[in-house]
Order: structure tokens, then C-alpha cells, then sequence
């Protein structure tokens, strides 16, 4: 079997705030330079994406779909969200069946209004996968801690969200402000395949692909997939990777107005609204999980793999050179060199070795080493705001920036303390 990069959430021009930039032959060539094997249509029930998809990709064979130009396969999906405003994702064997899906959710909501690539849909969860599940298609929550659209931020457990059907769950997605050691602390995900995938916006390598799953498959499709999530020896989903959980946007409890920070007793005192500018103060995904914690940290099944964290590229330039933005001539010309280096970014930032990335660029290779051994710390991010990374390039550094910026680095408020998960405390 051939190990193969995927990233299975993402949304196409005709969903609310998407880049008009994101077509299926822009996303194959950045997906190419990014170092993806396979993406997710994305909004398949959308009836002017769908056509769009269906001019864009051919079928090579019995569900395996690439592009045009050969560049990238394709697998069939997308997002919806249910009568609870909770996100789901789903992956169909083919363009028929997707088809066929959006039969059976016909008249439960609107599919193809202007902004509605991900459509809001007057079904439970359990009815929505009933639909998946008949037309043979496999299912899990997108995003699943994010406090406005997540499984957990209405339920405490799966099997209350998705009924009878939560046997047939396919996977658990975990979403940018989480990851393996926070998901696992749940005892109940244990069963479950985790994925991670970039949900973007825009088709450019910062964003595409800042998440995504490595797997290994037979073929890069449908059925090769549903395997993969459904394997319990091991070994065939071999990488999830994607930001430290400490970045996202969610991951404190913090205003949504102001970003002030607030440990849960604080924000149940002040009944979630901000002591300084009265805004909303939302529930972050760090304290959602402690409250439905029921395993240690660091304890997962066997057959989970490692959780790589990282940045995109362009980022990681960003934060070596200084520059104000991802998209400046400064930063764009040493990512070009780099990819060009070494084949596609994912090469760069997880397999190329250490002395190779030095030798092609001191400063961006020492970056990426730092990230890989763990030499970075986070001002974690909340209330709609991401986090800030600080790079270090030495253990020494990192405890003496440990020691000067406590109280940013813990993400407790200072009106109270809170206990939090271990190393995202």
C-alpha cells in the first residue's frame, strides 16, 4: 500500500466567505505544491458546485476521481449543518450516490441559495446520517469541540447526538483548537478514527492543507478511505497533523469582542458576559473538554497515530523573516525556493531531514526543526482569535520565554485561576 496526504475538509466558491479563487483546478495545482494526494470536493449537494465538479474531474476508475490535468485526486463530499446548527461531514463511493443524497434531503432545506454551499438542513443528526448511510456513505462531526458548531458544544456524548445511528460514525474530526491528546481525554472517542483536515477557505497553501491525514491505501478513494478510518489494528492512518491546539481560535474561554480571557469560574460569575467591554464570553474548547474528561492524558488506543504539530510554511517564513503578511514578495520568494528544494511543502515541513532544510535556508530550517523537536510555546488564542506563536530555538530559550511570559502562555485571566488540561494549561 502507498501512504497518501489528504484533506478531507474544504469548501468551494458558492459557500459563505469561500475565496472566489477556489475551483477545482486552482486547488489541484496548490494541493500539488502543497504536497496533497487527495482532496474532498467539497458542498457536493450543492447543485451549481456539483455541476462545476462534474466538468472538472474524471473517474479513472471505480471511485477513484482526479482532475483534468491529472494533478490531484478527488473524493466526493462535503459539510451540512443540522436543525442544531451542529456541522457534519460526509464522503460518497461516487457522484451518483452524492446524488442521490441530495434526493433524500430534498425539501428539508435550502441547497443551492446564493452562500449556501454548506446547507442548513431542518434534520436531527441521526436523520441526516440515516440518509448518508442509505445512499452508502460514511459520516462524523466536522470541527467537534468549536463552541458554536461542534457535536460537543450540545452534547456530552456521541451516541446522545447521533442516536442509533452513532454505530455507524465513521470518524471524529477534530478541528483546528484540538487535538489527539485533548480528543482521547474523552474516553468515548477511543472507538473512532480521528481527522484532521484544513477546512479552508482559500486555495493557497496557508490555508489548503494546514491540516490533513496521512493514510495508506490501496487506491486513493472512497472505499480505500473507509477502510482506513475503519481499521482498529493500526498502522494504516499513520499521521495526523496540523496546528498546536493552543493556536485556534477557540481554544480559551474569551470574549468574543474584546479576546479577554477567562477561566470558567470567572465567566459563570460574570454569566458570560465581559467584565471590560460587555461583549459575549464564549466557552473555549480546552474547558469543554476538561469538563468532559475521563481518561488521563496521553492515553490512546492502540491503534491511533501520532499527532505532528505544525505550521504552514509560509508562516513559519513569515515568523524567520519578520515580514508583515504570508502573501509579501519576501515571504513568497523563499517559499517558492523552498518547494522547489524539496518537491512540495508537506516534504519540507515533515520529511525532508534537518541538515537538508539548514543547508537550503538556515533561518527557515532551524524554524521547522523547532518546531519538530518542540521548541515552541503559544499565547494560546480564544474568542474568535488565533493564537501567537514564539519560536525557540534552544531548551534554554525555551524556559527562560516560559518564565517571562507566564501568565500570557497559561491563557487563565487574572481575576482567577483555573485548573486545566496538563500541557495546555
Amino acid at each position: 500500500m502507498k501512504e497518501y496526504n489528504l484533506d478531507l475538509q474544504i469548501h468551494g466558491k458558492y459557500a459563505g466567505g469561500v475565496s472566489k479563487n477556489m475551483e477545482i483546478p486552482t486547488m489541484a495545482e496548490q494541493a500539488r505544491l502543497k504536497g496533497l494526494d487527495v482532496l474532498v470536493t467539497g458542498d457536493i449537494l450543492h447543485a451549481k458546485w456539483a455541476e462545476h465538479v462534474k466538468k472538472s474531474i474524471e473517474e479513472e476508475s471505480n471511485g477513484i476521481y482526479r482532475d483534468r490535468e491529472g494533478k490531484c485526486g478527488f473524493i466526493i463530499g462535503g459539510e451540512i449543518e443540522d436543525n442544531k446548527r451542529i456541522h457534519h461531514l460526509f464522503y460518497m463511493p461516487s457522484l451518483e450516490s452524492a446524488q442521490e443524497l441530495r434526493g433524500k434531503i430534498l425539501g428539508t432545506g435550502a441547497l443551492d441559495c446564493v452562500m449556501c454551499g454548506r446547507p442548513k438542513l431542518r434534520l436531527t443528526a441521526e436523520q441526516f446520517a440515516e440518509r448518508v448511510h442509505d445512499a452508502g456513505g460514511i459520516f462524523g462531526p466536522a470541527h467537534s469541540f468549536t463552541p458554536y458548531t461542534g457535536v460537543y458544544a450540545f452534547f456530552d456524548s456521541l451516541k446522545d447526538a447521533y442516536g442509533g445511528m452513532h454505530r455507524h460514525l465513521s470518524f471524529i474530526e477534530l478541528g483546528l483548537s484540538a487535538d489527539t491528546d485533548m480528543a482521547d481525554t474523552i474516553s468515548e472517542n477511543h472507538g473512532y478514527s480521528f481527522l484532521t483536515s484544513s477546512d479552508a477557505h482559500s486555495p493557497w497553501p496557508n490555508r489548503i492543507g494546514r491540516e490533513f491525514m496521512r493514510t495508506k491505501m490501496d487506491e486513493p478513494g472512497f472505499n480505500g478511505l473507509k477502510k482506513a478510518f475503519a481499521d482498529r489494528e493500526g498502522g494504516t492512518i499513520t499521521l495526523n497533523a496540523g496546528l498546536d491546539p493552543r493556536e485556534g481560535k477557540y481554544h480559551c474561554t474569551a470574549c468574543n469582542s474584546c479576546f479577554s480571557k477567562y477561566s470558567m469560574a470567572q465567566a459563570e460569575q460574570a454569566k458570560w458576559k465581559c467584565l471590560k467591554c460587555g461583549g459575549p464570553v464564549k466557552r473555549g474548547v480546552r474547558d469543554r473538554i476538561a469538563m468532559l474528561a475521563d481518561t488521563p492524558e496521553g492515553k490512546h488506543p492502540a491503534f491511533r497515530p501520532k499527532y505532528m504539530h505544525l505550521l504552514p510554511l509560509a508562516e513559519i517564513i513569515q515568523l524567520a523573516t519578520g515580514a508583515k503578511g504570508v502573501q509579501t514578495k519576501a515571504v513568497q520568494s523563499r517559499w517558492i525556493s523552498v518547494v522547489e528544494k524539496f518537491g512540495n511543502e508537506i516534504n519540507a515541513l515533515v520529511d525532508a531531514k534537518e541538515s537538508e532544510l539548514i543547508e537550503a535556508d538556515r533561518e527557515v530550517g532551524e524554524n521547522i526543526a523547532a518546531f519538530r523537536k518542540g521548541l515552541v510555546l503559544y499565547i494560546p488564542g480564544g474568542g474568535g482569535e488565533y493564537g501567537r506563536p514564539i519560536i525557540c530555538r534552544t531548551q534554554e530559550e525555551l524556559e527562560r520565554k516560559k518564565n517571562e511570559l507566564k501568565k500570557e502562555l497559561s491563557g487563565i485571566s487574572e481575576i482567577a485561576q483555573q485548573s486545566t488540561l496538563g500541557r495546555f494549561a
